[in-house]
């Protein structure tokens, strides 16, 4: 069947959606001439057209929807008769709106009523095995569609960063250290307190001026943070990152969520709360000084 068409869902947080760019990339030049359709959260959209393989955005909220907006919906997408569809991230709303679509090769996880999928595979993200990037990939290649370029990139208006820094006096100062003392999963929250001292430590011995982010990635040295949407950001545009990661949950570990921009690093243990400050401030100064 001659694929032109395609449509790839990943409808939940923007870091774990940046995860699939090879895996978009894959499907956009394993298929010649095709029309590469994102299907994505409403928060993600601006973000998602920065990606250079997508030709249109769409937008649907992973949350649970009635019936008749499901059917709607799913009417819409079959007016724009898509070949195939891949669900990065499984729904059983998804699986629904495929079929109703009638999208013909329809591609996902065996599971919430997968049988409504025409190929499928084993879900194991939770043992923690693999790289998210590279079970991204897996999906994709059950679809046909494989790529040797893992990295990750986003078209950027630098004028808009240019902007950004003028606005704040920070154009001419090169020693810009981003630290991102949030997470939206309570597990990987590491202790404000311990933010707190490493920044004044950062600050006052080695003169680095911290931005608490938000943006600007693409012009800091160093990125540091728990594991959380803006280290993957970062690896977007090769920003390094030190990463705090806890080891008791195999899919949460950094061998599945780890920073893949050039010298990036981590620092795990069983629990956050046994990384220290210190030695997360030592590693820091390591890396700065490279």
């Amino acid at each position: 069947m001659s694929v032109k068409n395609i449509l790839a869902v990943r409808n939940d947080r923007f870091g774990e959606f940046l995860l699939n760019i090879p895996s978009f990339r894959a499907l956009k030049n394993s298929f010649c001439g095709s029309r590469l359709t994102l299907m994505v959260h409403p928060n993600v959209k601006e973000l998602a057209g920065c990606i250079e393989e997508a030709d249109e955005i769409i937008t649907w909220e992973n949350r649970k929807h009635g019936f008749f907006s499901i059917f709607k919906f799913a009417g819409e997408l079959k007016k724009k008769d898509f070949d195939l569809v891949v669900i990065f991230n499984p729904s059983k709303e998804m699986n629904i709106i495929s079929f109703l679509a009638a999208i013909p090769s329809r591609v996902g996880y065996d599971r919430k009523w997968s049988f409504l999928l025409t190929h499928k595979m084993e879900d194991k993200k939770h043992l923690g095995q693999l790289h998210e990037i590279e079970y991204n990939l897996q999906l994709a290649s059950l679809a046909g569609a494989e790529t040797e370029d893992k990295t990750l990139s986003l078209k950027i208006d630098d004028g808009i960063i240019d902007a950004l820094l003028d606005e704040f006096s920070l154009r001419d100062n090169r020693d810009l250290v981003a630290v991102h003392p949030w997470t939206s999963d309570p597990f990987k929250q590491w202790p404000a307190e311990n933010f707190a001292r490493l920044v004044k430590r950062l600050e006052k011995e080695l003169n680095q001026t911290v931005l608490i982010i938000g943006g600007l990635l693409k012009r800091c040295r160093l990125l540091i943070s728990c594991d959380s949407g803006p280290v993957h950001l970062a690896s977007c545009v090769d920003t390094p990152s030190l990463v705090l990661f806890r080891t008791d949950v195999p899919g949460k570990s950094s061998l599945r969520w780890g920073p893949v921009s050039r010298g990036s690093a981590v620092i795990e243990k069983t629990s956050l709360f046994d990384i220290t400050a210190e030695e997360v401030f030592d590693k820091a100064r390591r890396m700065l000084e490279r």
